[in-house]
């Protein structure tokens, strides 16, 4: 195991506390145009690349603010406790001054592609600093600023390729981001168990039967918007924009239900306190995801 000690455990460390792995959440700028079926177009996805970038500077300006603020709690976490800052291989100071580099260049990024794809890089900077702040202690509003995250995500691909968003898009991201949420608390509380509510307070105000009511209302909201849109995509609805039918969006279903049934199982498991852990090594998730991307990508690009 290298040493955290000298400049190359330093500058490893400093890599660690922009937590790079969590940057597999930003591919959700990639969704709206991929969606929209401009993606193979290569200015919009030069445009989109930005916004990716962007996501990146800023979301690990806020993950290095809400591990300054979160210092004293981790060193308790079982495992949260190895983040650098927490084991004090990267100093606050030195954590401050990276995240406002970072901060200024993600929006600064975002600012030199368009306005509007700046906004929402700040909008989501903003929202997630005054979450790590305190909104993260008011149980049900955590869970909306979580869900929140992800959306912003989203909306930021589609202002970065300036396309437009559709009702079935704000439902299945809304719906999808919820349950991810509600998710993601069930496996911290699971993972946690009687400390749960010492080392994050909103935790010991929900209940597993209320994560549970949560995680069912969502799924089932979550299905059944995509199983309509996909629907609706393959009968070729004119008000949709859509010209001819086509059976690959309905064959998507299956994967993505499969997929959501993966994850809702690896959750119940305890295993979803790390969304982009279980995405990442989890190889049914990642075959269902690509027979999901297939479909998907053949129905709207053929």
């Amino acid at each position: 195991m290298p040493s955290q000690r000298g400049p190359g455990g330093l500058l490893l460390g400093m890599i660690k506390a922009c937590r790079p792995k969590q940057w597999a959440k930003n591919v959700l700028v990639f969704v709206a145009p991929a969606a929209a079926g401009v993606i193979n177009e290569g200015s919009i996805l030069v445009h989109t690349f930005v916004g990716f970038v962007a996501f990146c500077l800023a979301s690990s300006a806020t993950y290095l603010l809400n591990d300054i603020l979160d210092a004293e709690s981790d060193r308790q976490h079982p495992t949260k406790c190895r983040r650098p800052i927490a084991a004090g291989v990267v100093s606050v100071p030195l954590a401050i001054a990276m995240a406002a580099v970072l901060f200024v260049a993600g929006v600064g990024l975002a600012w030199f592609d368009n306005w509007q794809l700046a906004m929402v890089v700040a909008g989501y900077a903003v929202l997630t600093t005054t979450y790590s702040l305190f909104l993260k202690t008011i149980p049900v509003i955590d869970l909306v600023i979580l869900s929140a995250g992800f959306i912003l995500r989203l909306l930021g691909g589609a202002f970065a390729a300036d396309v437009p968003v559709s009702d079935w898009f704000l439902l299945i991201s809304l719906f999808g981001s919820l349950f991810i949420a509600a998710a993601k608390r069930f496996a911290e509380k699971q993972e946690l168990g009687d400390r749960a509510a010492e080392l994050r307070p909103t935790l010991g105000e929900y209940s597993v039967e209320y994560l549970g009511l949560l995680r069912s209302v969502s799924i089932a909201a979550l299905v059944m918007s995509y199983s309509l849109w996909a629907v609706e995509r393959a009968d070729g609805d004119p008000a949709a924009g859509l010209a001819s039918a086509s059976p690959w969006a309905q064959l998507s279903i299956v994967p993505f239900l499969i997929a959501v049934l993966r994850y809702a199982l690896l959750v119940d498991q305890g295993k979803g306190a790390a969304p982009e852990d279980v995405i990442l090594h989890d190889r049914q998730m990642q075959i269902m995801g690509m027979l999901w991307a297939i479909c998907v990508m053949i129905g709207i690009y053929t």
